[in-house]
């Protein structure tokens, strides 16, 4: 069998949209797939901090002129290039073509695999409309997401990887909608990566070490976690924290000014080789997002032992259970926000709980469960085109 993945952003692009789609390629190639990829051209200097298999691997990867966004340069722009995603389909004959993205490549993927004749599939995995308010365009949410259902209803199968996304998309008339793409690499991520060197290296030593890991963009809402853990410094004895900050966007130069002393930016990690020390070695993970259709980086941390302090919105409601693996706050108070950094930060036997009770929850949650599903599905979505 042979699967076309068109996608708007591919590694080294860092994002959970780049994760999913190069494990999807790695475990789809495991299980026999011959797998071919269109993809933005990212620059030669680019370093990549991705070692997930089959990045590179055995796909074909069809690479599109691209050019810097607007002030996010770590997004890349495609090209209209419906003509190479054409000859690509003609000469690689795929049985399936799968959009990754709702956007300029997703789109012509689904032009050139309609105009082949060949099912499509889609994958809904970031909630653009709710980006609206967060970038100061509350009047787009509408218009943003009646283009998501119409991109959406052209598909055969979507696949979304939580249920108020998938309530989402029924709402605004998709047809079948699949939850998929709920998985972690509980062996990479293991609470067993604790390593005290680094701590020390970083300055920790055996203060209590907040993490955040994600883009610093503004839907991710950084500067609400920032305020809070400066109110909560302010509760706790003086010099007894740390807040790790580690990603890299456009907010950051804003975030670092507003970040109090006992903030630490480490900017991209590697993913295999730097990702899973970092979690294991802090204490606690923070997320402030309201935006996540799953919220991969929330699963992460979960796997790495952490307990989690977030927001219940979105595909992070599926997996966070108050007082079980974390604690839910509401998604306007900051103060609730500090107030459970303080309880967290001053309770190791509430902290260790509530950590075990996270790697219990990423346990079931496994990537090779998740590929056999897929794997399984895509061979429906094609026998049922026969």
């Amino acid at each position: 069998m042979r699967i076309l993945f068109c996608s708007d952003t591919y590694p080294p692009q860092v994002n959970g949209v780049s994760v999913v789609t190069a494990i999807s390629v790695a475990g789809l190639q495991s299980r026999g797939w011959e797998c071919a990829v269109v993809a933005p051209r990212y620059p030669a200097a680019s370093a990549s901090v991705f070692t997930e298999a089959g990045t590179g691997g055995e796909s074909v990867l069809e690479c599109v002129a691209s050019v810097a966004m607007p002030r996010y340069p770590d997004v890349r722009l495609a090209a209209p290039s419906y003509t190479a995603i054409a000859r690509l389909v003609r000469r690689f004959q795929p049985h399936l073509v799968h959009s990754e993205t709702e956007f300029m490549l997703g789109r012509l993927g689904q032009m050139a695999g309609s105009r082949a004749g060949l099912p499509l599939v889609s994958s809904y995995h970031t909630d653009f409309a709710r980006y609206a308010a967060a970038y100061g365009i509350p009047w787009m949410r509408g218009p943003i997401s009646r283009y998501i259902a119409r991109f959406h209803r052209r598909s055969r199968r979507t696949y979304t990887p939580s249920h108020p996304a998938r309530e989402d998309l029924l709402r605004n008339g998709a047809g079948d909608v699949e939850v998929w793409g709920r998985g972690v690499d509980i062996a990479a991520y293991h609470p067993r990566n604790r390593c005290a060197e680094w701590r020390e290296r970083l300055g920790i030593g055996g203060r209590f070490t907040f993490v955040y890991v994600g883009r610093l963009a503004a839907e991710k809402r950084v500067e609400h976690i920032i305020r809070a853990y400066t109110i909560a410094q302010s509760r706790l004895p003086r010099d007894s924290t740390r807040l790790v900050i580690a990603g890299a966007g456009p907010q950051e130069p804003a975030l670092r000014a507003a970040a109090p002393p006992g903030t630490i930016f480490l900017g991209y990690l590697d993913r295999r080789a730097e990702l899973p020390v970092l979690y294991a070695s802090s204490d606690a993970f923070v997320f402030g997002s309201l935006t996540e259709t799953l919220g991969l980086v929330v699963l992460e941390a979960m796997a790495s032992g952490l307990p989690v302090i977030a927001v219940p919105a979105g595909g992070v409601a599926d997996h966070l259970h108050h007082d079980v693996n974390g604690l839910a706050v509401s998604a306007t108070d900051v103060q609730a926000m500090a107030a459970a950094m303080v309880t967290i930060a001053s309770n190791r036997a509430q902290t260790c709980r509530l950590g075990a009770g996270a790697r219990a929850t990423a346990e079931a949650l496994s990537w090779e469960r998740e590929l056999d599903r897929l794997d399984a599905s895509y061979r429906e979505v094609i026998a049922g085109a026969s």
